[in-house]
């Protein structure tokens, strides 16, 4: 399926000017999306500090029909979301600025009901992820698969079930390991 991405589209109030003229603080999201997709606008706040990691989610989710708005750091994300609408977040924890746990600790207290999926080379979240109320873990290098299947259980999740895991009521919690530690685990098991 071939994927078409719209020219820049304007969000909020923020000045549009050129990516290598302007800081990354007042620098515009870009909402890219494909049309005709039954995803189309379903918007998902893509946060992470590495363009190739941006980039190469963005085409994924693009192509899938997803809008995506991308996000270097977790105040730009925190900025994005006060002034317009996404429906799910899906956040780096290791980022300059606002690092990811403080971005979702002020994105669950301010918005609760937005689905956050962290996805992170960061080792030994998933406790940590566990209690906060993350709706999914995902290790990078992310099984793109697991992203949109998770992603699509999340946008159809009740919001009382947000909640519910939020408050540490709901067992529900998606966790996808990187491959390498699958492999790791393993090795481990067999010895």
């Amino acid at each position: 399926m071939k994927t078409t991405t719209s020219p820049k589209t304007t969000i909020g109030q923020v000045r549009s000017a050129n990516r290598s003229e302007q800081s990354t603080r007042d620098r515009e999201p870009t909402v890219h999306h494909s049309p005709g997709s039954p995803r189309t606008g379903k918007r998902i706040l893509l946060v992470d500090d590495d363009p190739t990691v941006r980039d190469s989610l963005n085409d994924v989710l693009v192509s899938e029909g997803y809008l995506v708005i991308p996000a270097e750091n977790g105040q730009q994300a925190l900025d994005f979301v006060s002034q317009s609408v996404v429906e799910l977040v899906l956040l780096d924890l290791n980022m300059p600025v606002k690092n990811g746990w403080d971005t979702f600790e002020r994105l669950t207290a301010e918005h609760p009901l937005i689905p956050i999926i962290i996805a992170t080379a960061r080792p030994n979240q998933r406790f940590t992820a566990l209690n906060a109320g993350v709706g999914a873990l995902l290790e990078k290098p992310m099984d793109i698969p697991m992203l949109l299947q998770t992603i699509e259980k999340l946008l159809a999740e009740s919001a009382e079930k947000r909640l519910a895991r939020l408050a540490g009521q709901n067992p529900e919690f998606h966790y996808k390991p990187a491959p390498a530690a699958l492999e790791y685990s393993r090795s481990v098991k067999h010895r």
